[in-house]
């Protein structure tokens, strides 16, 4: 065992810290905060002609304001399709179409709502802390399994306190991002 050995278990521990960190942006960015976003409707899934397809292959989805989301399909026929698959998804929209697009004027959001916004943040932060303590757990695992195979102690521990600063450093990102993402909520 070579301290090379104990790197490549750092860095795949701080790949799996880097998807956990990237699967939360992802959670976050859907979380409405009042503003029209047309990421808010990126989960959506159109039935097109019988295929499943995410609304953003069979329509241009814009915000022309703060308070609206355009979806402009590119078949007119699709208009239908996309407003059931809108009120399927029950994101608390209301679609109406004029023929030719569809449009969704974004409610402010109450009090009460922001709060249980900021608890659906906290949520998914707490699910990107254990992702990235499970993270660190099996390169704990995997450094001691090493350090009985040959691995010198020494080495055994940098590697464990290099993997506790990258820890800390992951962690300090879901802080940083459920803390930006709360400030937007709360912003009225």
């Amino acid at each position: 065992m070579t301290p090379d050995d104990a790197k490549k278990v750092i860095n795949a521990a701080e790949g799996q810290m880097s998807k956990a960190i990237d699967h939360l942006e992802n959670e976050l960015r859907v979380i409405r905060a009042g503003k029209a976003n047309p990421s808010m409707l990126s989960g959506i899934m159109v039935d097109y002609y019988g295929t499943m397809t995410p609304l953003a292959q069979v329509a241009s989805v814009g915000s022309p304001d703060a308070r609206t989301i355009s979806i402009q399909p590119w078949e007119k026929k699709m208009i239908d399709p996309i407003e059931r698959a809108i009120m399927a998804a029950n994101l608390g929209f209301n679609p109406q179409n004029n023929g030719e697009t569809v449009r969704i004027m974004v409610p402010p959001l109450t009090e009460e709502r922001r709060k249980d916004l900021v608890k659906q943040v906290k949520h998914e932060g707490e699910n990107a802390r254990v992702s990235i303590r499970n993270a660190r757990r099996d390169a704990l695992e995997e450094i001691k399994k090493m350090q009985k195979n040959g691995l010198a102690e020494d080495v055994a521990k940098d590697a464990e306190t290099k993997v506790q600063k990258v820890t800390d450093t992951y962690n300090k990102k879901v802080d940083e991002h459920l803390e930006k993402k709360e400030k937007e909520i709360m912003t009225v």
